[in-house]
């Protein structure tokens, strides 16, 4: 692998604005700000808007359309 091309990766934390949920993982991604953690050590901040503490389908509060029902209701309307 050739040298100095490759962006620095290391470890960040992620927060959740929504939720305030944070996790520690690893990154390539650029921060401004910096937290300190669980563990006393300082990391980078990441802020997001949405994550999986946040998220209707990973909170199980995503709503299914019946659109079957919908098209035979508009069937039942409209078939004069």
């Amino acid at each position: 692998m050739k040298q100095g091309i490759h962006p620095e990766y290391r470890e960040v934390v992620f927060q959740d604005l929504s939720s305030d949920f944070k996790f520690l993982t690893r990154s390539c991604q650029g921060a401004k700000d910096t937290i300190k953690w669980e563990d006393g050590k300082e990391y980078p901040l990441i802020k997001v808007e949405i994550s999986s503490a946040s998220h209707p389908f990973f909170t199980g509060q995503e709503r299914i359309m019946d659109t079957a029902g919908r098209i035979e209701k508009f069937n039942r309307r409209y078939r004069k």
